[in-house]
């Protein structure tokens, strides 16, 4: 493997795939906060402790394989360009936090980017575990796996009564944040999300943009996860999640369906609008792009666009982002010009998506 195997792709293996109820859950994450038994946490700890625990993974884990998931690559934040760790945020392989620690920062990513193990993050290590559509009972499983093989070779910070100790103290206890990424364009379309979040709240649980804490929900991509991590388990969090998932999804269903019923040729008009700007703009801004993405995927999950994958608006949703943009590139670009970049390069991926449906089309006959 090699840096570029990350970079140049802007879909990862896993995101190619479906997954339960993948028309609205685009993803399920599991996320596992630990620390090294004795040794200061990273928000203290000196340069020299920050090093040796990139060394001890580095040593320990790098290169070395997994079962279902590959071998392990170490990438170091201080050997990356800016615009390589951004790429590795916009694809969720990396938070923003890490990308922004160039001296002491590391991650652990797996072939099949399944799994990324942040080192030198808030805590001294997060291990991510991500899956297509519903499957965080999956998702923690692995995660629950990949963290007792790393067990078996360090010590973790534990106590009997808190549990696992993390740098911060919401995350206590069994250091897990599960969440799900939801596309929720009806909800939104009807007016309902800004009553559902609060609800979601009161439940524990938390509701953020599309690259967690502190974004925007560009597309009607929104991040659903727990804040609650101590005086529950594991299974017990992701159950709670999984049951608001749920019902989320059918109001999600409901509203599309509603939609369809009482505002059907609004709807078909907007969905083939965002087509068209997609198709045929010659500049386009990232939060216009995300929109009318967002639109014809909604028009592709209810059969008004039969041929387009929603595989590619996934594709373009990360594509289409600066660090990406700027990457093949080969080079900084500004505002207007990513702008540019970007309106050709969807144009072009949907006409290659119209010609790869025609010539199949003309096979079969």
């Amino acid at each position: 493997m090699s840096l570029e195997h990350f970079i140049n792709q802007a879909l990862s293996a896993w995101m190619s795939q479906e997954g339960p109820d993948s028309d609205i859950v685009l993803s399920s994450r599991i996320r596992l906060a630990r620390n090294l038994k004795n040794v200061p946490f990273s928000t203290v700890n000196s340069n020299e402790e920050a090093e040796q625990i990139v060394d001890v993974f580095q040593k320990g884990f790098a290169g070395k394989s997994f079962p279902s998931i590959g071998e392990l690559e170490l990438l170091k934040m201080m050997e990356l360009q800016p615009n390589e760790k951004r790429v590795l945020v916009e694809k969720h392989l990396i938070s923003p936090h890490l990308a922004e620690n160039s001296t002491f920062g590391a991650c652990l990513l797996s072939e099949n980017e399944e799994i990324s193990i942040m080192i030198n993050e808030e805590d001294h290590i997060r291990i991510q575990c991500l899956f297509p559509g519903l499957q965080l009972s999956e998702s923690l499983k692995v995660a629950n796996n990949l963290d007792d093989w790393i067990e078996e070779h360090v010590d973790y910070a534990f106590d009997e009564t808190r549990g696992y100790l993390t740098s911060c103290p919401t995350n206590v206890g069994t250091g897990l944040r599960a969440s799900v990424m939801m596309h929720l364009p009806a909800l939104i379309l009807t007016h309902q999300m800004s009553r559902i979040i609060p609800a979601i709240n009161q439940l524990g649980l938390v509701v953020r943009g599309i690259y967690g804490e502190g974004s925007e929900a560009l597309g009607n991509i929104f991040q659903i996860s727990n804040q609650i991590t101590l005086g529950k388990t594991e299974e017990d969090i992701v159950e709670d999640l999984e049951s608001v998932v749920a019902q989320l999804i059918a109001q999600e269903r409901s509203a599309r369906e509603a939609l369809v019923k009482t505002s059907n040729i609004q709807l078909e008009d907007r969905v083939f609008r965002s087509y068209g700007v997609l198709a045929n703009s010659r500049i386009i801004e990232s939060k216009e792009a995300a929109k009318c993405l967002s639109d014809v995927r909604l028009g592709i999950d209810l059969g008004l666009i039969k041929d387009i994958s929603r595989t590619i608006l996934n594709e373009l949703m990360t594509l289409t982002q600066p660090g990406f943009l700027q990457v093949y590139a080969g080079g900084v670009l500004r505002p207007n010009e990513r702008d540019v970049r970007r309106a050709s390069m969807i144009r072009e991926r949907l006409k290659l998506e119209k010609n790869k449906t025609t010539n199949t089309e003309g096979d079969g006959l």
